[in-house]
């Protein structure tokens, strides 16, 4: 009877173990994607920014603007977790 107690453990945290391991590889695809796609827009843009407008790296907006999403992202996640407890 005590071996199936660590069976049911194990079969209990697979699917948990599955999803971390798919949320990293997706993170992955999308960073590298993300940065590809940076790299290959390095002309300058004139960006309206908050306290006035600039010539500035499209590449510089494409980066500002992934930080400003994870960083977001982040927050979202944090709040919902407060909240849930």
């Amino acid at each position: 009877m005590t071996h199936d107690a660590p069976r049911r453990d194990r079969a209990a945290t697979a699917p948990a173990k599955r999803r971390e391991h798919a949320r990293l590889v997706i993170g992955l695809v999308l960073g590298a994607v993300a940065t590809a796609f940076a790299l290959l827009n390095t002309g300058d843009v004139k960006v309206n920014w908050i306290f006035g407008s600039a010539q500035t790296p499209l590449i510089v907006v494409i980066v500002v603007s992934l930080v400003a999403g994870v960083l977001l992202d982040r927050i979202v996640a944090v709040v919902r977790r407060r909240r849930r407890k």
